[in-house]
């Protein structure tokens, strides 16, 4: 049963992220934390983290990790599988319709409407995540994490995976150091 989960998860996922990776992570929030309690919505965070900060694909991570922790080594092949195989059918029937009807105004538009959409969609994830941060690390820690990251991504254009190592690594120290396990001399 565990199996037949992990593929609609991911397929159900796939089929409804128009727009790539960014659009279907809060699809796969919703259904791995909200609908099947695989994760919880910190521990997705820390999973999308890391994900982030590996190269390739965000979507095929997360169904490899969750798929794994869920079904083993065939709950990964499963989730890997449920992401991809609704794309190449679906790019593969929307192409022979989209070439066919390339010229008509509405299959132009098409992209303008969505991406509203899935901007809605990731400003929700976002709000959801600082409002966990703001739960677990207080208001004054989360808007240094948030001003800080804002600053060094956009003002300073430093890459995004290099933010995520720092602040996995103020994370880290920060839990250390709380639970006793670090101490300054002090």
């Amino acid at each position: 049963m565990i199996y037949w989960e992990i593929f609609w998860a991911f397929f159900i996922s796939s089929i409804l992220g128009y727009g790539g990776g960014p659009a279907s992570i809060p699809l796969v929030e919703k259904e791995v934390v909200d609908h099947y309690g695989w994760l919880t919505n910190q521990e997705f965070s820390e999973v999308l983290a890391v994900g982030n900060s590996l190269p390739g694909p965000i979507a095929t991570k997360l169904a490899a990790y969750i798929g794994y922790t869920e079904g083993g080594f065939l709950g990964s092949f499963i989730g890997l599988f449920a992401t991809v195989a609704p794309s190449i059918i679906l790019m593969l029937l929307l192409m022979a319709v989209l070439l066919k009807h390339k010229d008509k105004p509405q299959v132009k538009n098409i992209s303008v409407v969505v991406r509203p959409v899935i901007a809605v969609l990731l400003g929700v994830m976002t709000f959801d995540f600082a409002k966990d941060s703001v739960v677990s690390l207080g208001l004054i820690y989360t808007i240094i994490l948030l001003v800080g990251s804002y600053v060094l991504l956009e003002k300073l254009k430093w890459h995004p995976a290099l933010v995520i190592l720092i602040a996995l690594v103020i994370g880290a120290v920060t839990g250390l150091y709380n639970s006793g396990e670090l101490t300054f001399g002090f």
